[in-house]
């Protein structure tokens, strides 16, 4: 009896959850999009994951075949890294797959999300990586097990899956009602190996806080910035500022508390920057203004000249919430109407600040 009892305490000792998501970190995963971000996830995890596969349509899928993905941080051109992965070109060709990364934008998210319940079923758990909250909507309408990320840094396409990135992460990982705390877990374990990913409580603030910050993605796609020079530094400073502080007062009425996101200014930065004089807060938003890249926004309507944006899940989004409760948000009303007219042109050329602000004005 006493061997008997030695190994029932033996076995009650043992923690089966641990066990269990030992054998879960052989997951298989499936990156669906290798675009900016997708791409630059799936090569950082691809060295320390052998089950990952990458899906895409050409030329993406040929440049990878040949050359894998090619990643650099900004500050570092030269230092590039290539890194090999499997491609497939169907989701038949992983019937079993585990996971599956969707990294296209919400303009793209219904059919992708129709395409992958089609060949998959409702079985993998799908790991959402859009910016905005339409996700939310969408996905339900498709699959049970949905966790959803928000991407605290910038990454940007030079060419097919050649990718520019400004930091390694961090991903903050969530879900709507703080379910598959196990599921997150996992996952978090497997992509920390290659990027820095933490799982949040909080993931609705933190998805309305990332918001305040893509708000500038409509104001520096219509200027052109990093494709013109600033005709007038001090405007740019203007209604940058007072963007980000009405997205601030917006999402702080609608309830989201603060979440610091990846090194994102804090809401006590956003209102000094428009109480106190410029000349005070400039070498601070100088600081900010050299972190800045191309934005994925400006990437769509410069680089590939597509009739798509994510302008209406950003700042129509939070336009809505501000008429909900009644802020009056005029710059953003502005910057979006007008972004609104001019990304909607057959070829559209970015405005000189000066000439920005002159409409802009008759909104204030």
């Amino acid at each position: 009896m006493t061997i008997v009892n030695d190994v029932r305490k033996f076995i009650d000792s043992i923690d089966l959850s641990r066990l269990t998501r030992k054998k879960e970190k052989q997951y298989k995963i499936v990156f669906f999009g290798a675009g900016a971000i997708g791409g630059s996830v799936a090569a950082w995890l691809a060295p320390h994951h052998e089950h990952l596969y990458v899906l895409d349509r050409e030329p993406i899928v040929g440049a990878m075949r040949r050359n894998g993905i090619t990643t650099y941080r900004g500050d570092k051109p030269d230092i590039k890294e290539h890194t090999a992965v499997k491609v497939i070109d169907d989701l038949a060709e992983a019937p079993d797959a585990d996971v599956v990364v969707i990294a296209v934008k919400n303009y793209s998210l219904d059919a992708v999300a129709k395409l992958v319940r089609d060949k998959l079923g409702d079985r993998p758990i799908i790991l959402a990586m859009q910016n905005g909250v339409a996700n939310q909507e969408i996905l339900p309408q498709y699959f049970t097990k949905v966790v959803y990320c928000v991407v605290s840094y910038n990454a940007w396409m030079d060419e097919p899956v050649v990718i520019g990135y400004q930091k390694k992460g961090p991903l903050v990982i969530g879900t709507m009602f703080n379910e598959m705390m196990d599921e997150m877990a996992d996952l978090a374990a497997i992509f920390n190996q290659g990027v820095e990913t933490v799982i949040t409580d909080r993931y609705h603030d933190a998805a309305h806080c990332k918001l305040v910050i893509n708000l500038t993605n409509s104001l520096t796609t219509l200027i052109g910035h990093k494709y013109r020079p600033l005709s007038d530094e001090g405007l740019f400073q203007k209604i940058l500022t007072n963007l980000t502080y009405e997205g601030m007062t917006i999402i702080k009425a609608a309830g989201y508390r603060e979440s610091r996101l990846g090194g994102m200014p804090s809401w006590a930065t956003f209102k000094m920057a428009v109480t106190l004089p410029p000349a005070m807060t400039k070498p601070l938003f100088d600081k900010n203004v050299k972190k800045m890249v191309l934005s994925s926004m400006a990437q769509d309507i410069l680089q590939r000249g597509a009739g798509q944006s994510e302008l209406e899940d950003i700042n129509g989004y939070l336009l809505s919430l501000a008429d909900r409760h009644g802020i009056k948000a005029p710059y953003n009303r502005a910057v979006y109407y007008i972004a609104r007219r001019e990304f909607d042109k057959p070829k559209f050329e970015p405005m000189d600040i000066k000439d920005l602000w002159a409409e802009m004005s008759e909104w204030l």
